[in-house]
């Protein structure tokens, strides 16, 4: 069957010398001659059984692991479809909060920048999904000119301490861009226009966004290539194959959570004696 490897996922990781010029969207790293299709299934078993032992050890408090993992991309870029066919249908919802982080509140806009994302960051068993995220503080507000030059600068050390702070508290963090390129994006916005079914998911600022396309692309290879470390490395993942980026992200959620070499949380109570008062009962 063919499949992403963990290896082959980790060849993904952004790193010295990184150009997403160099990213082909439509390519399938990992996958010469193989079927998207086969590879989709591959970790499904192994990801839900490691998932409910995280969560597991979390109510039972024998853990201080946990799992962020951070969707930031264009518009159209297929976060929403990596949440519905990689988290939700694969995992236990009781150890997953989701957080779609839009513009800021008047009262968030009165905190530091990484303020208001306090709250949702995961708890020891829980893996928390951040669709957009801390990075639009770097991103948006870079090409939008939002914030002065010099406070986007200070931003990206702030980041870099935050998810330092983060990981030595346990936390496995799981950056991923999905890429996909600017014609994929048209055919998708094309859709979103023209199908009543897709109408909700259309934004008419979107236009203005993809105006800006080399602007983006720019400020997020600075924002990876400034913010991508060994503790909390970014994934930029071609995805104009949609299949293919998912499966990319499963293979990347199974590597993390493999990494906590987990087990089944002990039991509180003598199984012989509850046993015996079931069968009494």
């Amino acid at each position: 069957m063919a499949k992403v490897t963990v290896e082959e996922a980790r060849q993904l990781a952004v790193g010295e010398g990184f150009s997403i010029a160099d990213v082909d969207p439509a390519s399938t790293p990992g996958l010469p001659g193989g079927n998207v299709d086969d590879a989709f299934g591959t970790f499904d078993d192994e990801l839900s059984e490691l998932q409910e032992m995280l969560y597991a050890n979390g109510r039972a408090g024998t853990t201080t692991g946990s799992i962020l993992l951070v969707l930031q991309g264009m518009d159209t870029s297929g976060k929403g479809g990596i949440i519905r066919h990689v988290v939700s249908e694969t995992m236990d919802m009781q150890g997953v909060h989701l957080k779609a982080f839009g513009a800021p509140t008047e009262e968030e806009r009165n905190h530091d920048f990484l303020w208001r994302f306090g709250p949702h960051l995961p708890e020891p068993g829980m893996i928390s999904v951040f669709d957009r995220s801390y990075y639009e503080d770097v991103l948006v507000q870079r090409v939008k000119q939002m914030a002065p030059p010099e406070e986007i600068e200070r931003r990206y050390g702030a980041i870099v301490d935050f998810e330092r702070s983060l990981s030595e508290r346990g936390v496995r963090i799981i950056k991923v861009m999905p890429h996909i390129s600017r014609e994929f994006q048209a055919e998708n916005l094309k859709e979103r226009i023209l199908n009543p079914e897709k109408h909700w998911k259309y934004n008419p600022g979107d236009i203005e966004d993809r105006a800006l396309w080399t602007q983006f692309m720019s400020a997020y290879e600075i924002a990876m290539k400034r913010t991508s470390t060994e503790f909390a490395p970014w994934y930029c993942v071609p995805s104009d194959d949609k299949d293919y980026c998912r499966t990319v992200v499963k293979t990347l959620l199974y590597r993390a959570l493999s990494s906590l070499d987990l087990t089944w949380p002990p039991a509180d109570f003598d199984p012989e004696v509850e046993l015996e008062r079931l069968e009494r009962s």
